[in-house]
């Protein structure tokens, strides 16, 4: 099964090994994989500030970068959700509208790819401890993620899940949203890190670095005892 690899700006600048371990895994699955150097950003954080045509021009570049055959997968169900739900906005009764369609129809989340396109369940991970698992907007939201990434996680062996119970609440990210609304993003971090640690857990674990840098963030400056993992890291741990 042949896959181009998606790495969203956050995982190529400040979580490469993220990338690495989801190239580790699909090709342990028998995936094809390959990577496209030239391509860069999906568009979204300038869509979200509202610069919409320098979007587009990003999002153009997109679709061209991954015009080939085979699905599109990558660790982040931010940047997937936007492609899929936004992209047919920008380039509606456009040039581009049916290459639009083609590259959102084999867009996927790499836990979501997992689990709907390859059926796999256990990977045979290992990673001992207790853990909580955050829902990241862009994939609760937008892409609809819910079960199929506690399905993975409860496969890990060593690892014991537990629900908190503030699991579907923003972490308080949005990107520019933590920088305009500083006083409150620190707040809604506050309660994601608080109703974490209620549960006892020593990991929290998401599909989204952004989610994770935010909330990972608030932890180290107030020396808290949890630590923030991708899935795709945890899925690649113990073999």
């Amino acid at each position: 099964m042949n896959v181009q690899l998606f790495i969203p700006c956050f995982v190529d600048q400040l979580y490469p090994e993220t990338g690495m371990n989801m190239v580790k895994i699909l090709e342990k699955l028998g995936c094809n994989v390959t990577y496209n150097q030239k391509q860069t950003c999906c568009g979204q954080p300038a869509f979200n500030a509202g610069y919409w045509e320098e979007a587009k021009s990003v999002a153009d570049k997109f679709l061209n970068d991954f015009d080939n055959e085979g699905y599109i997968v990558g660790p982040s169900g931010s940047c997937t959700g936007y492609v899929r739900n936004y992209y047919e906005r920008m380039f509606d009764n456009s040039a581009e509208h049916n290459l639009s369609n083609k590259v959102r129809g084999k867009m996927f989340e790499f836990t979501e790819f997992l689990t709907e396109v390859l059926k796999v369940q256990d990977l045979g991970a290992r990673l001992d401890g207790k853990a909580t698992y955050h829902d990241a907007c862009g994939a609760l939201r937008e892409c609809g993620i819910k079960q199929g990434p506690r399905t993975l996680l409860q496969h890990v062996k060593g690892l014991e899940m537990v629900e908190m119970k503030e699991c579907e609440t923003c972490c308080g990210f949005g990107g520019t949203f933590a920088v305009k609304y500083e006083p409150i993003s620190i707040g809604m971090a506050q309660t994601k890190v608080q109703s974490a640690l209620d549960t006892g857990a020593k990991y929290m674990i998401s599909t989204d670095v952004s989610c994770m840098m935010h909330i990972q963030g608030y932890i180290d400056k107030n020396n808290l005892p949890m630590q923030t993992l991708h899935i795709a890291d945890v899925l690649a741990s113990g073999w």
